[in-house]
């Protein structure tokens, strides 16, 4: 398919056209976003200073966290520029980029929840074979297959978009550039491509989501035959896991699953995944976890 666009900026219509609430969204947005970079920071340094927290749970909370601050910071930034703006464009090139890095960082988070549920898993399943299994090799690998898929993944939506046709109208009604609304903008069909690009995204989004649900299944199951001391505990690592995941897979499932018509529905759930749920994720992590408080608390002594 020929690219024969004749677009080279898009326009984004954000959140809201009205100009008192684009204020307050500016704003609130802008503290999220502050949220969303300290807190997650705040783990990757604990995590990476604490001499506690080098088992492999903390290590691939501290790439989550990484990737919560990348994929924010790929939309955030411009969305909070964008409601003092008058003028809401973005390049051909840019909204391209924007796409990948979208897809790129989100597909990696997947990912890595999806490996995280198989350390748990592995953690309370199959103590006695935990160390061997989860060497740092072995997660070092399973972090690099995530961002090899997310990659992937990422190419795929980001080339079959990019190679379609834009003639006009160049107005998104978006926050970001993003599938669904730039094939809305193609002036051809793109019925095929839209298929393509729902089975790339639903089959990684379902396929994950059917290995984390069965993962919890096995692990509810075999608590049964632990102390009441090691449920609690289980249950308080996994808590937070499944906390995270109810938070990004269900509306990002809901996104990109099917065929979308209702772009002002999608871009509401779209702020779930992509400035809520990375906002909670340092809060839900580090409040049920005593681990993480503690060495915390020890970092924020030392530096005092």
């Amino acid at each position: 398919m020929d690219n024969t666009s004749n677009v080279k900026e898009f326009i984004l219509v954000g959140l809201s056209e009205n100009q008192r609430v684009q204020k307050i969204c500016f704003v609130m947005f802008l503290f999220f976003y502050t949220i969303i970079v300290a807190g997650n920071l705040l783990i990757v340094i604990t995590v990476i200073s604490s001499q506690h927290l080098n088992s492999p749970m903390y290590f691939f909370l501290s790439y989550l966290s990484f990737v919560d601050i990348c994929y924010s910071s790929v939309i955030a930034p411009k969305m909070i520029a964008d409601f003092l703006a008058e003028n809401k464009t973005i390049s051909f090139v840019g909204c391209i980029a924007q796409l990948f890095g979208v897809h790129f960082f989100g597909c990696t988070e997947i990912f890595i929840l999806t490996v995280m549920a198989y350390d748990r898993y592995t953690a309370i399943c199959r103590p006695l074979h935990y160390t061997t299994l989860m060497t740092r090799r072995a997660c070092s690998q399973m972090v690099i297959g995530s961002w090899v898929g997310g990659f992937v993944h990422s190419m795929v939506q980001t080339l079959l978009t990019s190679c379609l046709p834009f003639c006009g109208p160049n107005k998104i009604d978006h926050y970001f550039c993003d599938v669904h609304p730039l094939l809305q903008l193609a002036c051809t069909n793109t019925y095929a491509v839209g298929i393509i690009v729902v089975a790339n995204s639903g089959l990684i989004a379902l396929s994950c989501f059917f290995i984390l649900v069965v993962s919890y299944i096995v692990i509810l199951v075999s608590l049964k035959s632990q102390t009441s001391e090691g449920q609690r505990k289980a249950l308080s690592t996994c808590g937070s896991h499944i906390t995270v995941v109810i938070l990004f897979f269900g509306p990002c499932t809901f996104t990109y699953i099917r065929l979308s018509s209702d772009l002002s529905e999608d871009k509401s759930v779209a702020v779930f995944y992509t400035v809520i749920t990375p906002m909670l994720n340092p809060l839900i992590y580090t409040l049920r976890n005593e681990e993480v408080k503690s060495a915390m608390k020890k970092l924020w002594s030392r530096k005092v």
